[in-house]
Formats: structure tokens, C-alpha cells, sequence
């Protein structure tokens, strides 16, 4: 189970729910000081404003290390110096925290400095139009309504609609490694689920006034031994022809030949579209559902 990243003195309160039945508690305030660097004899000696993000397994993993240094009376240098010598078995408590392993983890203080950092194996840009985009003015009101002299405010918020580039990629050597050397086939059900959320998930903010529930009209996946992004092929600005759409898909198309082609590129690639246009040449595979897609990608490219 992971525990989303908290204060650390709330942490403490969790944690001694969670592992109150397998550990002392002394035990778990000392796993939870050397990780985390900072006192937890007194809640006020715990910076307020310090989160981390941890795994439940993970500490408790940390407090059976712990438990038996105390047992074998290893001071807290020697212990570290043990677990430094096993990072793997401290990945492996990382499987129920897939979104440290895709994302990465930085620490700075405590043991975890040393044992806790986790470098992301996804890397995801931010999407952007494929083409010149104008804002528009939405007007808003916030009024209270509840008392006879309420307060009021009248205010804008500028927004936009436009065919946006979303990029990601993951190492799933990377990835399989953060999570304790897990199977190429447990990365790539992870991947197959990041694919299905880039293609149907937007960014919740302000659907309520606006309700910009598009899917994506296209969703390609290639393997390679380098990150690819296409950013370049909107470099100059797409313009419109019967809309943005055709013409972006298009220009992504053709900008994916000349990459492929000018690098040599044979690695697995696919590519489902809910538009017709001109196909892609080279190794590209057509899928005609997104389900299709998800189930090549789980099946390392193979259809």
C-alpha cells in the first residue's frame, strides 16, 4: 500500500497505526527519524512543512532492518552501510508505488538520501498546440449569497481550444529496476495503462465550465533505444485547411518519415487513428482500436 506524501508528523501517526501490530513503537519512530533525518520524540521537532512521498510496505520493510540491527546490536553507521550493500530488496518494496517508480523520488536528509532516491523512468512534456492559438475572455463571478451583506468579485480567465502534441516516454529498463528488478512483462503492463491514460485522461481543472472531455484522434507507440519526440514537426506553426486536425495529424506523419528514414530507425512502432489520413510509411502498424494498440504494446510490439 502506498501512503501519499504527507507531513512527517502525520506519517508517524499512520504508520504506528498501520505497523502497530507487527513493531514497537520504538522501533517505528526510529525507522521513521533515520530515514526521514528528523526527531519524532516530539511532533514540533518535525519540520511542518516536509513531505515525502513513501510506500507503507516500503517502511515497514526498513523497520524488520531496524529490529534486527537493534538485535544484533549494529549502530546505526554499520546498518546503513548493510543496506547499501541490498538496494534491490529495498526496490522491490516499491512495487505497490508504481508512480514513484514512473516519477522518481528526491530526499535529501536521513538514510533516505542515501538509499531512498529514485531516479523517474517516465519522462512527460508539456502538451502543446500544433498550430497559433488566440485566447478568448471568459467572464466569472464568485457572489455570497448566504448573508445580507455579502461579498462579491467579478473577474476574467483567458482560455484557448486547439489540437495539442502530447509526449511521453518510459525506460522500462529503468523502470524495472526501481521496482525491485521486476519483469519486462509487469513494465510493460505499467506502460499499457500510461498509453491508455495519455489517450483518454485530460487535466481536471475547470471542466465543470468548459467540459474539454476529448480523447485523442491519435496515439502512437514505437521502442526504441533513444527518446523521440516530435515536437519538431509543429516547429513551424500548422495552419488551418478544413481545421487543425487533418493538417497536425499530417504534419506528424510526415515529420515521423524523415526522423525514421534519416536515423534508421526499425524499432517496433504503431499507431491508432480515429482519422483518415495519408498512412505512414516504414515499420509503422495500423491499429484500428485503442484496445489493439494497448494489447501490442503488452506483447513487447508484437501484434
Amino acid at each position: 500500500m502506498q501512503q501519499s506524501p504527507i507531513h512527517h508528523a502525520q506519517l508517524r501517526d499512520v504508520l504506528r497505526q498501520k505497523l502497530g501490530e507487527r513493531f514497537e513503537q520504538k522501533i517505528i519512530d526510529k525507522t521513521l527519524a533515520l530515514l526521514s533525518g528528523k526527531s519524532v520524540d516530539e511532533a514540533e521537532k518535525i519540520s511542518a512543512d516536509a513531505v515525502t512521498p513513501w510506500v507503507v510496505g516500503e517502511i515497514a520493510w526498513f523497520c524488520e532492518q531496524v529490529a534486527k540491527a537493534e538485535a544484533d546490536n549494529l549502530d546505526d553507521k554499520k546498518l546503513l552501510k548493510v543496506l547499501k550493500e541490498d538496494i534491490a530488496a529495498i526496490r522491490v518494496n516499491l512495487q505497490q508505488g508504481v508512480d514513484i517508480a514512473l516519477s522518481g523520488r528526491m530526499a535529501t536528509s536521513g538514510m533516505m538520501s542515501e538509499l531512498g532516491k529514485v531516479d523517474g523512468a517516465m519522462s512527460i512534456a508539456h502538451a502543446i498546440t500544433t498550430h497559433q492559438v488566440d485566447s478568448d475572455i471568459d467572464w466569472f463571478t464568485a457572489v455570497d449569497d448566504l448573508q445580507e451583506q455579502g461579498s462579491a468579485h467579478l473577474g476574467t480567465q483567458e482560455f484557448s481550444s486547439g489540437v495539442f502534441y502530447r509526449y511521453a516516454n518510459i525506460n522500462l529498463a529503468q523502470l524495472q529496476e526501481n521496482l525491485g528488478g521486476a519483469s519486462r512483462e509487469q513494465a510493460l503492463e505499467i506502460a499499457t495503462h500510461v498509453v491508455h491514460m495519455l489517450a483518454t485522461e485530460v487535466p481536471g481543472a475547470k471542466q465543470r465550465t468548459y467540459a474539454a472531455f476529448n480523447p485523442a484522434d491519435m496515439v502512437m507507440v514505437n521502442f526504441s533505444d533513444m527518446p523521440l519526440s516530435m515536437a519538431n514537426a509543429f516547429e513551424k506553426a500548422v495552419k488551418a485547411k478544413d481545421g487543425f486536425l487533418q493538417p497536425s495529424l499530417q504534419a506528424f506523419n510526415q515529420y515521423w518519415d524523415r526522423v525514421a528514414n534519416g536515423y534508421g530507425l526499425n524499432g517496433a512502432a504503431a499507431q491508432f487513428s480515429l482519422s483518415d489520413v495519408d498512412p505512414i510509411t516504414g515499420q509503422v502498424q495500423k491499429m484500428p482500436t485503442l484496445e489493439q494498440l494497448k494489447s501490442w504494446v503488452r506483447n513487447n510490439g508484437e501484434a
